[in-house]
């Protein structure tokens, strides 16, 4: 019998292959347990992400990767930190709010025996819908009810400034709003963090800006450290390859695309872990250099 705690799936060809569903990977460090919980997938047009890059190269990259230029079906990964004492997300996921394809995690924590009241804390990368709109329930309450919240001061600051909405553009417009009210429930207690900032002991936070203006990334320390990327490195093609070409996604293109250079340097140095929210097949990898930029392997 299907239930909701069923962890492998079977299609037409997935009796003798299945496949799972929710818990996308895993990585030890230490004494941590890291899993991604798939909070399903976004569908996008492409030209959200592609639009205005050099066509006939940014063309050649997709296609290398099997992907459509038309429309865009990146996962979600949310990433889950368990210490023996802390249970820690970071990020919620859209919620049923956003896109029907997404907004899955209480199912993928169901899968994994997790309820809402285990989860300890959560800190939330920056305040886009398919990372934060996973926030509250259908009573406008927070979901994960004995959790402390934590988002860095510049991007709490941006997404509940009244001017936003009438700044960010029309297309970005709900974006605003859905921000405001979500926050607005948790001001009274959202832990605010700073670059450098320790929300919890061996986690750093790290000023990541350009897809949105506070975005953070967090560092976690280990035999092999590693970093949660959130969305300042958006995807596994045209993001490494071509770091310094500009994305639609981003808020501010110019400092996103310096960010993401500087951060694939550094990481690729370091030989960091990372966790992408966007990344394939649940995220987990390193970024290695290349002939023309970096690329994403899941080797760690």
């Amino acid at each position: 019998m299907l239930t909701r705690r069923l962890l492998l799936t079977a299609t037409a060809a997935a009796a003798l292959a299945p496949r799972r569903l929710w818990a996308s990977s895993t990585l030890t460090l230490g004494s941590l347990q890291i899993d991604t919980l798939s909070d399903g997938n976004l569908v996008l047009p492409g030209d959200f992400i592609l639009g205005g890059m050099p066509q006939d190269e940014m063309q050649a990259i997709v296609a290398r990767y099997g992907l459509s230029t038309d429309q865009l079906t990146p996962p979600c990964n949310v990433t889950l930190l368990r210490d023996g004492t802390n249970t820690v997300l970071f990020d919620v996921g859209a919620g049923p709010d956003f896109q029907p394809s997404a907004g899955k995690l209480m199912e993928a924590l169901d899968t994994i025996g997790l309820t809402i009241e285990d989860v300890t804390h959560v800190l939330f990368t920056h305040g886009h819908p398919d990372h934060l709109w996973g926030l509250l329930d259908e009573f406008d309450e927070p979901v994960f009810p004995n959790a402390e919240y934590m988002i860095g001061q510049a991007e709490f600051d941006y997404w509940t400034n009244p001017d936003t909405v009438t700044t960010i553009g029309e297309a970005r417009a709900t974006f605003a709003v859905g921000a405001a009210r979500r926050l607005g429930v948790i001001a009274e207690t959202v832990r605010l963090l700073a670059d450098g900032e320790e929300p919890l002991p061996g986690i750093a936070a790290r000023l990541t800006p350009g897809h949105t203006p506070g975005h953070m990334a967090f560092e976690i320390a280990g035999p092999t450290p590693a970093m949660v990327l959130g969305d300042c490195i958006g995807n596994h093609h045209v993001a490494l390859e071509r770091p310094e070409w500009e994305s639609g996604s981003d808020q501010d293109k110019a400092l996103a695309a310096t960010t993401r250079l500087a951060l694939l340097d550094r990481l690729a140095t370091d030989g960091h872990a990372i966790i992408g929210y966007h990344l394939p097949e649940g995220g987990i990898g390193r970024v290695e250099r290349a002939d023309t930029g970096f690329r994403f392997t899941h080797e760690v």
